[in-house]
């Protein structure tokens, strides 16, 4: 029987506001490649069989030109565009909503070219060829139709050294399976000590060995009615809080809690990196330096 290839999806419709410019298309490979070429790289080698990237209609043209223009043709594509108004039949919003709904929308909307097993991923986090491995093979294994995976990596590896960023905190059981996740929005490393601002605004100190979630989910398409029916209870929920975001943790914490789901933590030792600040850009453009020194990579992915 022919083994399915599952689908990757990118997640690259976020603005970079911490960042100050569109960080998906920033060149940091030896070639000029992007960190979500490496991605793409990585998911082909493991046996993904489509890409499907998530971004927003004001630069589809400049996505099209710089990133799908300079990709093999042979790798299978797809474009979709986040946008507000992209929402079920018979809810409403406020229109004074500009932010947009996050990434647990964004996987919502992608939902009508997916058919297959799937992987999601930040275009700005580099996760390593391991992680790819890691997640291919879980997606093509058997299992239950309601178990899905996580790829965790530990939280000290994925902090950047020039301000907070956002991270999904887990907790899991002896068998290794999910049985909480949180999204915490303010992460800092602060006089030596790793700190979370909770819900009440207070910091509280992690020892840096909680596994953390990058959004590197692992996923087949039955969870999708699942975010259709918690986004439309999140609108519900926040029509006058416009700054609230719809994140794909949320939908993932409400299944395990009530047994619709069980997802696997996939353990990770591959290194992480990323783009938040512009700061993080040298540090990123070196650590590639030294895979492709290492053989790793080529020296030019597509060639």
């Amino acid at each position: 029987m022919k083994k399915i290839k599952p689908t990757l999806v990118v997640l690259a419709a976020g603005l970079g506001s911490r960042y100050g410019s569109l960080k998906q298309i920033d060149r940091i490979g030896p070639s000029g490649e992007r960190i979500i070429d490496y991605s793409v790289y990585d998911a082909v080698k493991a046996g993904f069989g489509k890409i499907v990237y998530i971004i927003r209609k004001s630069f589809k043209d400049e996505f099209i030109k710089v990133i799908l223009n300079d990709l093999p043709p042979e790798i299978e594509t797809e474009l979709v565009c986040q946008e507000l108004d992209a929402i079920p039949p018979g809810i409403s919003y406020s229109k004074e909503r500009v932010k947009p709904w996050g990434t647990g929308h964004a996987l919502m909307v992608a939902s009508s070219v997916i058919d297959k097993p799937f992987a999601v991923v930040n275009a700005d986090d580099f996760y390593g060829a391991e992680a790819f491995e890691i997640v291919a093979d879980f997606l093509t294994s058997d299992k239950p139709e309601n178990e899905y995976g996580l790829v965790g990596y530990k939280m000290k590896n994925t902090l950047s050294e020039y301000g907070s960023v956002s991270r999904g905190i887990c907790e899991t059981d002896k068998d290794n399976y999910l049985t909480s996740i949180v999204e915490r929005t303010e992460i800092k490393i602060s006089n030596g000590e790793i700190l979370f601002k909770d819900e009440n605004e207070q910091w509280q100190k992690l020892t840096g060995n909680e596994t953390v979630s990058m959004n590197m989910f692992a996923f087949n398409t039955s969870v999708f009615d699942a975010f259709e029916k918690y986004f439309k209870e999140f609108i519900n929920e926040n029509k006058e809080n416009f700054k609230a975001e719809f994140y794909m943790p949320m939908v993932v914490d409400k299944l395990i809690k009530t047994g619709q789901a069980k997802v696997k933590v996939l353990e990770c030792a591959a290194n992480w990196f990323g783009l938040t600040y512009p700061e993080d850009k040298s540090i990123a453009r070196k650590k590639i330096k030294k895979l492709v020194e290492e053989g790793k990579y080529p020296s030019e992915l597509w060639t």
